[in-house]
């Protein structure tokens, strides 16, 4: 597979430092990272770096004079025109029109797997992420979850990680308890008995409990009336549980998001994964037993107080299980493992950090990402959304008003970490001002070229049928270079766990193109150049493609 350019730029600048060492008899080790940037400025280059200002101090030398150095021994390339030196350091490289045609038959070779690399060298890496007590629908902070996690598993995989995406069933503790008393009374209420199986104070009130306990009643008729409350309870508890749980499923599949396991909370405490987890911190000297109940010592990690792990009553807490569930995640094989956890978890973060850290794994082996909330709006004001009166808005309504690929889009839009306004209007809007259907828009419109060329009569050449070189527009030029960042970009995203850099791709490409579909025309300008600029438009079309897919957001033909 051929390199993208900022590598080759790279390399080049390993190359020349590296002899410069040798003749210095410096070893590198040690030293700064080679980076490159995109010129910001028109006339600063393609590409630039401070390498020279970074390395002069270790070879002794001014920056300016490191620079000329550095670029003296660069080896030639034909993708680089010339590189220069400016200000007290920086090099710029100006690439050449060779690089340009060479993007683009290199584009079209590889097609949809066009930014794939094997950066991940195929270990593996588990997702889990929305894992929503199954005590009512997903609201739209879960399909947010849903959305990132769902995102970072499909760039994970497309740089060669070997990805798994799992939900964690909180199906365990008072939450589950809460909800089958919720709808067993609500049960009792529309059979016209209200107030023999109270209401719970801290039970969960939206309508969806009604529908519950109607449906109930529609399969099963009034026979757990006769039932004393006590012994019907497990039975609604688990009935309420698996029908919330099936509607979750069938939310996400709906919603673009499949997950290769579903995991119970309550096969860590069925088994011997709590006892085994104990056994592993204890002989790694990270738990201890002290006024009758089991420690986890925190304190060696900078915590301010150890944390219980097991009760004095033999009752695991929460962060027991949190680790056994750890645990058995990374014997199951797993290199990797990224949580995506509400906000309002940040502080929990350490705390985890430091018990993947007692089992004996480095502290980067847990990736944990926060997912802020989000905020409706539709007709210029906030939607009202109280999860506490159990009057919410659920990712289900979101997905039948605005369609699934805009909530996705908007949903992937910012960082995960930074609060999120969602403008429904805007999400239904088919205008330009609606990012999501700008970028579709774009991939529709290269079709649109492609299908009057057809009516024309014009087949679409092979690159190698038409000479690139034509293409020297300034628009020409920027929609390469775009196109060029696109596997740079990919390896960003997956590096930095960061769903949006794709977004933010995807739309300045959309917008590199309709600038330069608006700038000059492609068909009618004389074969030759018609031929170059249906291939550069096939070329986009093939990354904008490629980017909605990562998004998991359709690439239309006709909008």
């Amino acid at each position: 597979m051929k390199k993208d350019i900022e590598t080759v730029i790279k390399e080049m600048l390993v190359s020349s430092i590296g002899q410069i060492s040798r003749e210095r008899g410096i070893s590198l080790e040690g030293g700064p990272p080679v980076e490159v940037e995109r010129g910001r400025r028109e006339g600063q280059g393609d590409w630039a770096t401070n390498a020279a200002m970074q390395w002069a101090g270790a070879f002794g030398e001014r920056p300016l004079e490191m620079a000329r150095r550095i670029v003296s021994l660069l080896p030639e390339n034909p993708l680089v025109e010339r590189v220069e030196v400016a200000g007290p350091g920086f090099i710029n490289f100006f690439l050449s029109r060779s690089w340009m045609s060479g993007t683009i038959e290199h584009i079209l070779e590889l097609a949809g797997d066009y930014g794939r690399s094997d950066s991940g060298g195929g270990r593996r890496v588990q997702v889990e992420f929305v894992s929503a007590n199954p005590t009512g629908p997903l609201h739209v902070g879960h399909g947010r979850g849903a959305a990132v996690g769902d995102i970072c598993a499909r760039i994970l995989s497309f740089t060669g990680w070997d990805v798994e995406r799992e939900y964690y069933i909180n199906d365990a503790g008072l939450q589950m308890e809460l909800l089958g008393r919720s709808t067993q009374s609500r049960y009792f209420e529309i059979c016209g008995r209200p107030g023999e199986v109270p209401f719970p104070e801290d039970g969960y009130k939206g309508g969806y409990i009604f529908d519950l306990a109607r449906q109930l009643l529609d399969s099963e008729g009034e026979r757990y009336l006769d039932i004393p409350p006590g012994e019907s309870l497990p039975f609604f508890t688990r009935y309420a549980n698996e029908v919330i749980l099936e509607d979750i499923r069938k939310t996400l599949e709906n919603f673009g998001v499949k997950f290769d396991v579903w995991f119970s909370e309550k096969s860590l405490y069925d088994g011997i994964k709590i006892p085994k987890m104990l056994e592993t911190l204890k002989k790694n000297g990270f738990a201890f037993d002290a006024d009758g109940a089991t420690w986890f010592k925190a304190t060696a990690f900078s915590d301010d107080k150890d944390r219980v792990l097991i009760r004095s009553n033999g009752v695991p807490t929460y962060f027991a299980s949190d680790i056994a569930y750890h645990k058995n995640k990374y014997d199951r094989g797993f290199d990797m493992v990224i949580d995506v956890w509400g906000a309002d978890h940040h502080g929990y973060i350490p705390r985890m950090k430091a018990a993947v850290q007692a089992l004996g794994r480095k502290e980067e082996d847990l990736q944990i990402l926060l997912i802020q909330f989000v905020n409706l709006h539709r007709g210029g004001q906030q939607v009202s959304m109280s999860t506490r009166s159990g009057e919410f808005v659920t990712l289900e309504e979101v997905i039948d008003e605005v369609g699934v690929n805009a909530t996705r889009y908007f949903f992937a839009m910012r960082r995960s970490d930074s609060h999120l306004d969602f403008d429904l209007d805007l999400a239904k809007s088919a205008s330009t001002d609606n990012p999501v259907f700008y970028v579709q828009y774009a991939h529709a419109r290269i079709h649109s070229i492609f299908r009057e060329a057809a009516a024309r009569g014009v087949a679409m050449p092979k690159p190698s049928e038409v000479d690139l070189s034509l293409l020297v527009e300034p628009e020409e030029t920027s929609l390469v270079k775009r196109l060029s960042a696109f596997p740079g970009e990919v390896e960003k995203a997956a590096a930095d766990l960061a769903p949006h850099r794709i977004v933010f791709y995807a739309y300045d490409l959309a917008g590199d193109f309709h600038s330069f579909y608006n700038a000059h025309r492609v068909l009618g300008v004389g074969p030759e150049l018609e031929g170059a600029r249906l291939v550069l438009s096939e070329a986009t079309r093939v990354v904008l493609a490629n980017a909605l897919s990562l998004l998991g957001i359709s690439a239309p033909e006709k909008m």
